[in-house]
């Protein structure tokens, strides 16, 4: 399993729905992808510049077949990117112990 959290701060207030209503088109074109099993975007209510991506993909073939599809080409890339300053985490669950 990959999992994968995004930290997006947007660069200019002016924007943030703009990028709001693309992590919107994104979302909607990711989860259906083959071995996406959790694709979520959360806008911070503390800090409104702020965007979270929490996605789970099912192994690195997957989230790597995922750069070569709309979401991330059409919108992601060329629209999100340059408004914005990302800290990406890739991350591993942590499980409960038994």
């Amino acid at each position: 399993m990959v999992y994968l959290n995004v930290w997006l701060t947007v660069t200019d207030a002016a924007d943030v729905d703009f990028i709001r209503d693309c992590l919107a088109r994104c979302t909607a074109l990711s989860r259906p992808e083959p071995g996406c099993h959790r694709y979520e975007v959360y806008h911070s209510q503390a800090d409104r510049q702020k965007f979270l991506l929490v996605e789970q993909w099912a192994d690195k073939a997957a989230w790597e077949a995922h750069r070569t599809r709309a979401a991330y080409l059409e919108i992601y890339q060329p629209k999100v990117i340059p408004k914005v300053t990302r800290t990406p985490h890739l991350s591993d669950l942590l499980e409960p112990m038994e």
